[in-house]
């Protein structure tokens, strides 16, 4: 008698193959999704940090002036993005007048997290930054102190345990 050859796997071999499987899968979902959470936070972080030293850069070297003085945030967004002279003011080329900046590359960044999320407006207040969940803007600066802030109302719109508007 000849053996006859064994084709596929059992059922208990399949069972076997789809527990490891769950296993693994219980283990890294749980993993990967605190991998995004924290992508979020540092990347707030870092867009922060960016914003801060070029406002802290303009400042320094316009006799403690902060960009947008004037309150307005195109002016804002021009001293950051374009060449300035002393006083202040922009221009697109940099020549013997206009030897300050850029500080900024291209643009202010978007707002990375919360609802928002992608906008790079900035309000400019004179007060105390604070949160403004009715309003469209990504960042909100304070243009007397340099203060500035992420525009998202941590409590509802990400983890409640982190926040982003007191970093």
């Amino acid at each position: 008698m000849t053996a006859k050859k064994r084709a596929g796997f059992s059922l208990v071999e399949l069972v076997i193959v789809i527990v490891i499987l769950g296993v693994i899968a219980a283990i890294a979902v749980p993993r990967i999704s605190r991998g995004a959470k924290g992508a979020d936070e540092s990347a707030v972080r870092q867009d922060l940090s960016i914003l801060r030293t070029a406002i802290e850069m303009y400042s320094a070297e316009h006799g403690g002036k902060f960009p947008g003085s004037d309150g307005s945030e195109a002016t804002m967004k021009d001293q950051l993005l374009k060449f300035t002279n002393k006083a202040g003011t922009a221009s697109d080329t940099k020549t013997g007048q206009y030897i300050y900046g850029p500080y900024l590359r291209k643009q202010v960044p978007p707002l990375p997290v919360g609802a928002k999320a992608g906008l790079s407006a900035v309000k400019m207040v004179n007060t105390a930054p604070a949160v403004d969940a009715s309003g469209d803007y990504g960042w909100i600066f304070n243009y007397t102190t340099g203060e500035i802030i992420a525009n998202c109302d941590d409590a509802t719109e990400t983890d409640p345990n982190v926040s982003y508007d007191e970093w």
